[in-house]
């Protein structure tokens, strides 16, 4: 069974590298790729580990990029995860992230509702390359009293429109596809039916995307029958995954979502059709 779309603490997930093979290897998962948000920084432990259970690791991170002030995440698979470009964007991305958690603290402030946010940084930056986001603040304020839940703490205040909510800056998804591909990899357009940024899969394909999400925890068959359909109209691969950061959530449990092994072949297959390329 395939899996291409995982999360370990090195970014919004609950389980650590070493917790994370170990669920894996008892859902009987023979292929991942750790997807952790704007970093690789559990890739090359996550190999190792898996290895030492039969699991083949695909290399892989998940880029936010932003269209019109919304978050476009884009799946980087294949890449040469030591490659000094793709490493300089992931940095600058995770050096966004934590001024956009200090503003975002900020205003929770002002909401009097505070959190520890410098507590916050510093757990990040105690492991280089982990990469911090709402969903620790979300955390933060569950702990804190301020939310029931990390669900109700975004719908209070975290999410669009709510009083802390701070836009992102990112790079476009194109130019991530340009950086990816110059690291050798390959990228898909995650879960689209959550973006709904369908105007974009057209020109990202003349562009050079090189798949659509389509198996996700939150798909539905009709919408995972929807870009199925599109990928094919578009000369687009398909990938797939749970999403599973571990929380708990069946949805997206292990072994319940996965890409069919014909899938990932076609999906790998792209890897070799272009060689890397200077990113413009």
């Amino acid at each position: 069974m395939i899996d291409l779309h995982l999360h370990t603490t090195a970014s919004d997930g609950r389980l650590s590298p070493a917790e994370l093979v170990d669920r894996a290897s008892a859902a009987r998962l023979t292929t991942i790729a750790v997807t952790d948000h704007d970093t690789v920084q559990a890739v090359d432990e996550v190999t190792r580990l898996g290895a030492a259970r039969g699991i083949r690791v695909v290399p892989g991170t998940e880029i936010t990029a932003v269209d019109d002030g919304r978050d476009v995440h884009m799946l980087a698979y294949f890449v040469d995860h030591t490659d000094h470009t793709l490493g300089a964007l992931l940095a600058t991305q995770r050096e966004r992230r934590m001024a956009r958690v200090r503003e975002i603290g900020a205003r929770l402030a002002a909401q009097a509702v505070p959190v520890d946010v410098e507590a916050l940084l510093d757990e990040a930056r105690a492991a280089p390359g982990t990469s911090i986001g709402r969903p620790w603040l979300a955390r933060a304020l569950v702990r804190a009293g301020h939310a029931d839940s990390v669900a109700d703490a975004f719908d209070r205040y975290l999410g669009q429109g709510r009083p802390a909510f701070v836009p992102r800056l990112g790079p476009s998804p194109f130019d991530v596809v340009a950086s990816v591909h110059a690291a050798g990899g390959i990228v898909s357009f995650a879960h689209p039916g959550v973006t709904r940024r369908d105007h974009l899969l057209r020109p990202l394909a003349d562009a050079g995307l090189d798949a659509i999400e389509v198996h996700h925890s939150d798909h539905s068959p009709d919408v995972r029958e929807r870009y199925r359909a599109l990928a094919s109209a578009l000369g687009l691969a398909t990938s797939g995954g749970s999403d599973f950061h571990g929380f708990g959530d069946t949805r997206a449990a292990l072994g319940l979502v996965v890409l069919p092994a014909r899938e990932f072949a076609v999906l790998e297959a792209r890897v070799p059709l272009r060689p890397a390329r200077p990113a413009p």
